[in-house]
């Protein structure tokens, strides 16, 4: 056998070398991004609370054909090299299915593809859903030094593709795991459907559109069911808790609330906010034919009606019928 040139032995090495670098980046942070040196992996509670009031959102409230209410969690414990879904940019076919009807076959199985091309992601979790707007629903979870990234969507029912959800939020500071973290969650347009209302047929957005947020003024729409100008934000629609568990002898046991992370904590209100609102009329009718002796001055009229009824102290509704003065008619 011959002795390999030293420049085939050099190639021999680079290739080596290269093969090593992209076999360990597989689960490791993206430059710029904290490393998690954590020894043991780490589980977690995670509560989801629906916020989803009728009176912090009075505009539209779904009362039946189906209430205000919210699908299934699902979520994922993963690297940075996965991502569920992203403001700002486009969400997958999976994630459209989910958004738009609640389907989650499609979306499990690109976290699971994804899982077993790169080894993104660690586990996967789900919660029931919750058949009112404001229920709570829970599931635990495991994290790991290389997965230590949590996302989660929650669709929002009824909507055309409107969803609340956390993207790759880190459990893990440095050299430990956080004890707990909560975040206040505001809807996000999953930019595949353009309907503005709650109950809004199905209206393919085309070409699709990217990740947006919902706020009191953007969609800038009237008929939108989110659309409140006096507000300058949104309330919070959901919010969602995630606490470590301890392991004892017989079950997992969460830390008291007390040692809360101070990056994610978010302190809840008093007591839950009214949403102020306004009544809405439509445009005026025409004006009817005068009543009156013909030829001589009598009282015409004109009416209109109301779109929206005020509520949670809203501006009240104007006068809904006007006279004036004019000429019968002979």
């Amino acid at each position: 056998m011959e002795n390999p040139s030293p420049a085939a032995a050099l190639g021999r090495a680079l290739w080596a070398l290269l093969l090593a670098t992209l076999g360990g980046a597989a689960g490791h942070p993206r430059g710029g991004e904290s490393v998690c040196s954590a020894r043991a992996p780490a589980k977690y509670s995670i509560t989801f609370t629906g916020k989803w009031s009728q009176t912090a959102f009075p505009k539209q409230y779904p009362l039946f054909r189906p209430p205000a209410q919210w699908s299934s969690l699902l979520g994922a414990a993963h690297s940075s090299d996965y991502s569920m879904w992203r403001k700002n940019h486009y969400v997958s076919n999976g994630l459209r299915d989910f958004a738009e009807r609640g389907e989650a076959w499609a979306l499990m199985k690109e976290i699971e593809a994804a899982g077993e091309a790169l080894q993104s992601v660690h586990a996967v979790f789900s919660a029931p859903a919750v058949p009112s707007g404001t229920g709570q629903t829970s599931a635990e979870l495991e994290v790991q030094r290389r997965h230590s990234l949590v996302s989660f969507v929650v669709r929002i029912v009824p909507s055309p593709d409107w969803f609340v959800g956390v993207d790759s939020l880190d459990l893990c500071d440095g050299d430990r795991w956080r004890e707990q973290a909560a975040l206040d969650l505001y809807p996000y347009d999953a930019g595949t459907d353009s309907g503005f209302t709650f109950s809004s047929p199905n209206f393919a957005t085309i070409p699709q559109d990217k990740v947006t947020e919902i706020t009191s003024s953007s969609p800038s729409h009237p008929a939108n069911s989110f659309y409140y100008p006096r507000l300058k934000a949104l309330p919070p629609i959901a919010r969602v808790t995630l606490v470590r568990l301890r392991q004892s002898p017989r079950a997992f046991v969460p830390l008291p609330s007390v040692l809360a992370s101070r990056d994610n904590e978010i302190v809840d209100s008093a007591s839950v906010p009214e949403t102020p609102l306004d009544c809405e009329v439509s445009l005026w009718s025409s004006w009817g034919l005068c009543g009156g002796p013909c030829g001589k001055l009598g009282a015409k009229s004109r009416t209109r009606y109301v779109r929206v009824q005020p509520a949670n102290n809203g501006s009240p509704c104007p006068e809904l019928e006007e006279e004036a003065e004019g000429l019968a008619p002979t």
